[in-house]
């Protein structure tokens, strides 16, 4: 496939910034930076514009860095959330990517943000929060916060303490019983003293002698 230099006019991710000389296929070239205004080709009279080039390059990255580090600060204040479908006991249906998260930076907060820009060691499988790593510059690293939410409610476990205590509240009233069955007695005791009262026969008997 035939070759050709060319000098980048625009930043191009994965092939360089302005004013880069580079080599790419013609027919890409030809087909396509060429058209699109990316790229000139190397020959002498464009030569003269890499300097101005430069210059432009190097005010478009300051910008970028500035910008960067501006989101950098309000993104490590926000909490992100999604919504994501979950079995009864909290178990996720499915992982959070990148992309989702890039999603719902722009629904939520209006931030278009490259899903490449976000890093994520392994998809996201739990609920709860998570701290996902930023990479928004070759300078500028940042974190964003991650809710995972799900869309369905979780069943809590059944509580048995309930039954116990109604168990227990039986077992007392039954002693309360017992304890007063027990005083009828005592108290049925205590009064027969006060019944035999015979001292009447013993002044009849005197009487008669």
């Amino acid at each position: 496939m035939a070759k050709t230099e060319v000098i980048l006019t625009h930043n191009i991710v994965g092939l360089g910034g302005e004013s880069d000389q580079v080599r790419v296929a013609a027919g890409y070239a030809r087909n396509y930076l060429f058209p699109q205004g990316f790229a000139v080709p190397l020959n002498g009279a464009n030569k003269r514009r890499i300097e101005a080039l430069k210059q432009r390059r190097g005010e478009r990255e300051a910008h970028e860095l500035n910008t960067m580090t501006e989101l950098a600060k309000g993104v490590s204040k926000l909490i992100c959330v999604i919504k994501v479908k979950a079995g009864e006991d909290g178990k996720m249906f499915g992982s959070v990517t990148a992309g989702m998260i890039a999603d719902e930076l722009k629904h939520q907060f209006d931030i278009a943000l490259d899903k490449k820009k976000i890093h994520l060691e392994h998809p996201v499988k739990t609920l709860g929060e998570h701290e996902v790593e930023l990479r928004l510059h070759a300078e500028v690293k940042s974190t964003l916060k991650v809710r995972v939410e799900s869309l369905t409610p979780i069943t809590a476990p059944a509580v048995e303490a309930a039954p116990t205590e109604a168990r227990t509240e039986k077992r007392g009233k039954r002693v309360e019983k017992t304890e007063a069955v027990e005083e009828k007695p005592k108290a049925a005791k205590e009064e027969k003293p006060a019944k035999a009262v015979k001292a009447p026969k013993a002044e009849k008997k005197a009487k008669a002698e």
